[in-house]
C-alpha cells in the first residue's frame, strides 16, 4: 500500500481518507478563470515589440498570432485571413519575451530554525513563477518531489510553469539539514537514481558531501536513462566532477573547492572555499584549466546571483537598484509576517564587508569568462539563503545581475530562456518567440532590450497561449510565502 500511495501521489493525485476526496479535489476550473486575462481560439497582438529570447535585435511593431497554443506567425501585420473570432489585444508600448526557464528553481523555502528546515510553497511558489513570467522551471533538487505538483499543473487542476522534476538531493554524510538522505556508498546512490526514475523524476542533483565513487555511480546510471546530473559541491572540484561526467554545475564559481589550500579527496573544506576564492586571481592558469575542462566536457554552469547578493552587501548602484532590490517590497508583501521578519533580521546581520562585494563581482566575471570561452550558461534564482529570495521575483533580479555582471540585455535574457530550454533538450519547443513554437511568452511594459530594469513589469504571461494576469496573481498569495 506504501508504494502504491507514493505513486498516486507523485502523479498528482491527492489520496484522501476513505470517502474523501483529497486535498485539490474542489473546482480548478473556476479557480484558473478568475487569472485568466486573454484566451481565445486566436489571438492576435498587435503593435508589440519582440525580444525573441536569441540575442538578436528587438524587433519593433509586430504581431504575433497565436492559436492552438502555439505561436502560428509573425509579422509586421496580421496575415488578411483571420477568424472573426480572433482575439485581438494592442501592446503599444509593450514588449513580447520568451517565457524564462528557470534552472534552479525551488518549490521549498527556508522555514528557519536549527538544524535548518525547508517546506515545500505548493501554493505561492507556482503562480508566483508564472505571474513573473517563468513559464518552465527545473526543481534542481527536492526535498518533497512528491509534492511538486508537476502533474496536476500538467492537467490544468492547479496553476503554475511547466516542470521537470529532479529527483531528492544525493548527499553524502554529515548533511546540514535532516530533509536530505545520507548516501551509505554508491550502491546506494545507484538505488536512489533508478528509483527516482522510476518514479518519474528527470534530473539528479549531487551535493556538498558526495564521494567521488558515489557521484561516479550516479551519473553512470543516471546516463544510462538518459538523464542528467548536476551539483552543488563541495567534497569535489569542479575538475574532478567534469572528468567524471557531471553535466551541470551549480552557483558559478561560488561552489568550487578545488582551490582550497590542501583539501583532501572527498571531503568538503568548509569556510575555506569562500576564503580560496576571496584570494583566487581568475586569470591564473589553474582557473583557465577549469574553464577549459568545463568547456570541453559540455558541463552548463548555472548562474545563481540573487541568493549571493541577498547575503552580501549590496552592490555598487549602477542604476539597476541593488540596495532597494534586497528590500523590494512587491517581495516582503508576498511573504508571511514570520517570513517577512526572518529574512529583516537576517539582512541586518550581513556584514558590510567589502570583500562580499569583491567576491561576488569575482563570481561575475568568471560566468563572462566561462561564456567567452565557449561554455553553456544557464539561469536560476535559488529561493534558499537567508529567505529573501522568493520564487519570480528572484527570477527577474537574476536576469538584472547578468546585466550587471556585464552582458548586454538581450544576452542576458537569452541566459534565462533559450539556454536552459537547449540544456532540458526543449529548444525545439520553447526558450524563444518563433514560429512553430508554444505560445510560452511573457509581456511587460517598457523596453528591457533598453532599461533591463522593465523586465520586471510584467502584465501577461502566456503559457501554451492561454494568457494570465500578473498582478491577480500575485495578490492571490499575499502573505503566504513561508506558509503554503
Amino acid at each position: 500500500m506504501k508504494t502504491v500511495t507514493a505513486f498516486l501521489l507523485l502523479v498528482g493525485i491527492a489520496v484522501g481518507s476513505a470517502g474523501s476526496p483529497g486535498l485539490f479535489a474542489q473546482g480548478p476550473t473556476a479557480e484558473r478563470q478568475q487569472f485568466i486575462r486573454v484566451e481565445a481560439p486566436v489571438v492576435v497582438l498587435t503593435h508589440v515589440r519582440i525580444i525573441d529570447g536569441t540575442g538578436a535585435a528587438a524587433l519593433d511593431d509586430q504581431t504575433i498570432v497565436i492559436a492552438d497554443g502555439k505561436i502560428k506567425s509573425i509579422g509586421a501585420s496580421a496575415p488578411p485571413d483571420l477568424p472573426a473570432n480572433a482575439q485581438t489585444v494592442d501592446l503599444r508600448g509593450y514588449t513580447a519575451l520568451p517565457g524564462l526557464v528557470g534552472m534552479h528553481n525551488h518549490m521549498f523555502f527556508p522555514m528557519g530554525g536549527s538544524p535548518p528546515m525547508y517546506s515545500n510553497m505548493g501554493i505561492s511558489f507556482p503562480r508566483l513563477y508564472l505571474a513573473l513570467g517563468v513559464t518552465t522551471i527545473r526543481t534542481t533538487g527536492s526535498v518533497a518531489p512528491f509534492t511538486d505538483l508537476k502533474r496536476l499543473i500538467d492537467a490544468g487542476r492547479m496553476i503554475g510553469p511547466k516542470m521537470h522534476i529532479t529527483a531528492p538531493y544525493l548527499e553524502g554524510r554529515r548533511s546540514f539539514t535532516p530533509v536530505m538522505h545520507e548516501l551509505t556508498g554508491p550502491e546506494d546512490a545507484r538505488r536512489m537514481v533508478n528509483f527516482w526514475a522510476d518514479q518519474g523524476a528527470t534530473s539528479f542533483k549531487a551535493y556538498m558531501n558526495i564521494t567521488r565513487d558515489e557521484l561516479r555511480a550516479a551519473v553512470e546510471e543516471a546516463h544510462k536513462r538518459g538523464l542528467k546530473v548536476t551539483g552543488h559541491l563541495c567534497s569535489i572540484g569542479y575538475r574532478e566532477a567534469a572528468e567524471i561526467g557531471i553535466d551541470n554545475l551549480e552557483h558559478g564559481l561560488m561552489a568550487d573547492s578545488e582551490f582550497a589550500p590542501n583539501k583532501q579527496p572527498d571531503q568538503c573544506p568548509g569556510a575555506a572555499v569562500n576564503a580560496s576564492l576571496r584570494q583566487l586571481d581568475l586569470n591564473s592558469p589553474a582557473v583557465r584549466d577549469t574553464i577549459s575542462t568545463l568547456v570541453t566536457k559540455n558541463v552548463a554552469i548555472t548562474s545563481t546571483l540573487p541568493v549571493f547578493e541577498a547575503g552580501s552587501a549590496p552592490l555598487a548602484q549602477s542604476g539597476i537598484g541593488a540596495a532597494s532590490a534586497l528590500l523590494n517590497p512587491r517581495v516582503l508583501n508576498v511573504m508571511s509576517t514570520d517570513a517577512r521578519v526572518r529574512y529583516l533580521t537576517a539582512r541586518a546581520r550581513v556584514s558590510s564587508d567589502p570583500g562580499n562585494v569583491a567576491l561576488l563581482r569575482k563570481a561575475m566575471d568568471f560566468e563572462r569568462a566561462f561564456v567567452k570561452a565557449g561554455g553553456l550558461l544557464i539561469a536560476g534564482l535559488d529561493p534558499t539563503g537567508n529567505g529573501g529570495i522568493v520564487a519570480g521575483f528572484g527570477d527577474l533580479r537574476q536576469v538584472e545581475l547578468l546585466v550587471e555582471a556585464g552582458f548586454t540585455p538581450l544576452e542576458a535574457i537569452k541566459i534565462a530562456s533559450l539556454n536552459g530550454a537547449k540544456f532540458l533538450g526543449e529548444d525545439a519547443h520553447i526558450g524563444s518567440i518563433a514560429v512553430g513554437k508554444q505560445a510560452d511568452l511573457m509581456v511587460v511594459r517598457g523596453n528591457p532590450a533598453v532599461n533591463i530594469s522593465e523586465i520586471e513589469k510584467v502584465e501577461i504571461v502566456f503559457k501554451d497561449g492561454v494568457g494570465y494576469d500578473s498582478e491577480k496573481l500575485i495578490q492571490s498569495v499575499q502573505g503566504l510565502v513561508g506558509i503554503r
